[in-house]
């Protein structure tokens, strides 16, 4: 294959690999079809930060997808998505509202914005693992369950 084939072989994966983690964050989480979820993920997906009491693999993934939905009613702005060979990077924003219980905490009814940065590693056209970073001290002061600086 010449580098002019490879190179754009290897944009159209990238490019495929960006779509599919979109579908994620606009169909599942924003949209909230957990069904989704069965095209989207391996059988065995790996958490590599599961929140307190979410399970591995896909079923786990639809657990903490569960979780947050029923908790905080977010809705997830794509401020970045970089993806470079199996793995695809998204910078977010997460506009919610604490609207039921989350990870034991009774809803407080009050909204929060939050920054994160999610890493998916994709095999096979579906999200193998994930690890992420997100602003969770902003979150709780925005809550109320911690007190602001």
């Amino acid at each position: 294959m010449n580098r002019t084939a490879l190179v754009r072989r290897h944009h159209v994966s990238t490019e495929a690999n960006k779509a599919l983690v979109r579908r994620f964050y606009e169909e599942v989480l924003n949209g909230r079809r957990l069904e989704v979820i069965d095209e989207l993920a391996l059988p065995d997906y790996e958490e590599h930060d599961p929140l307190p009491g979410q399970g591995q693999g896909r079923e786990g993934l639809k657990g903490r997808v569960t979780m947050l939905v029923e908790g905080l009613s977010p809705t997830f702005t794509l401020d970045d998505i970089i993806a470079e060979g199996d793995r695809v990077v998204v910078r977010w924003t997460n506009n919610a509202t604490h609207s039921g219980t989350f990870l034991g905490i009774p809803p407080t009814g009050r909204t929060c914005t939050v920054a994160g940065i999610d890493i998916y590693r994709l095999d096979g056209n579906r999200l193998a693992e994930h690890w992420h970073v997100v602003d969770q001290l902003s979150m709780l002061q925005q809550l109320g369950l911690l007190p602001a600086a």
